[in-house]
């Protein structure tokens, strides 16, 4: 999955508001009060699942979810990127950026609405000024980030006099979070200054592939999960884990397959398509070659 869509910024951008709310069947729940910069902030609401186009928009929009994990989908330019709509990520979709969106299932959110004026007017403090360039991402781990639109979106529903000051605080530690974790030449270090992946980056690809164990799961997804190319990708996973990623991803489809070889009454067919194979004699050898048995000897010695 790529969690950093390439700009499919049309010549025209539509509000942010006007457009989400146009494909979804319960439009976001504004705050009162709008802040510095023109930037808005959404209550917690909840809506149901959708698939929609969404054109590419006047500002950025940032968002995290709460309660029960959803599969989600952002199509854009060829590429299609999924994730699962899980408490502790948030998505960015930068200003400009349009796309195809699926949501299997309802989902409870907050959303701020950011302007680049007011990202900016905070890159002045915590960027030194630099021009920000917001990167695309769909349910990436950021504890800190879903933290503080946790914390706005209850700002946002409170209505108390002092919830603009407190709010406009922490809009501006969620600028800085944006800018040090989600924009552009700070998303990752380079691939010359870091040997292999971090732990985190390893977890990220590893639950990404436990995701989706049943799917075709390109190495270009993977590779832009963590923002780096897929040769470098390649490299620095093998230096990390001491494997290669489809070698990685083999081991965890035989490690859920023999799990799931434990209920008998379960055809080896299904077992197949369910850890990605789409037949069952590419999933018995791949079994054999992992394992040295077929999955039908591992289920008789069980």
């Amino acid at each position: 999955m790529n969690d950093r869509p390439q700009s499919g910024a049309s010549a025209r951008t539509h509000d942010a508001a006007d457009a989400i709310g146009g494909i979804l069947d319960a439009p976001p729940r504004f705050g009162a009060e709008v802040l510095r910069g023109g930037t808005r902030l959404t209550q917690r609401w909840s809506h149901g699942e959708f698939h929609a186009a969404l054109p590419a928009m006047e500002t950025h929009v940032v968002m995290t979810y709460y309660g029960a994990a959803q599969d989600a989908g952002w199509r854009q330019e060829g590429r299609h990127l999924r994730a699962r709509t899980r408490p502790g990520t948030v998505t960015i979709i930068p200003e400009g950026q349009d796309g195809q969106w699926d949501v299997e299932g309802p989902i409870e959110v907050s959303h701020v609405y950011l302007t680049n004026e007011r990202l900016q007017a905070a890159a002045d403090t915590f960027a030194k000024g630099r021009p920000v360039e917001l990167v695309g991402r769909i349910c990436a781990d950021d504890a800190v980030a879903a933290r503080i639109l946790e914390v706005l979106g209850h700002e946002a529903a409170s209505g108390d006099a002092s919830s603009s000051l407190f709010a406009e605080q922490a809009l501006d530690l969620l600028c800085a979070q944006l800018i040090r974790a989600h924009s552009a030449g700070a998303a990752a270090p380079s691939p010359q200054a870091r040997k292999g992946l971090a732990d985190w980056q390893v977890k990220r690809v590893t639950n990404y592939m436990r995701d989706f164990l049943d799917q075709e799961i390109r190495l270009d997804d993977l590779a832009a999960l963590v923002d780096l190319s897929r040769f470098h990708f390649v490299t620095a996973f093998r230096q990390a884990t001491g494997q290669t990623p489809h070698e990685w991803l083999t081991a965890l489809r035989i490690a859920q397959s023999k799990r799931l070889l434990a209920d008998r009454s379960t055809p080896i067919t299904t077992i197949a398509l369910a850890v990605g194979y789409q037949t069952p004699s590419s999933f018995a050898s791949s079994f054999r070659k992992v394992t040295g048995s077929t999955p039908s000897a591992f289920r008789a010695a069980a």
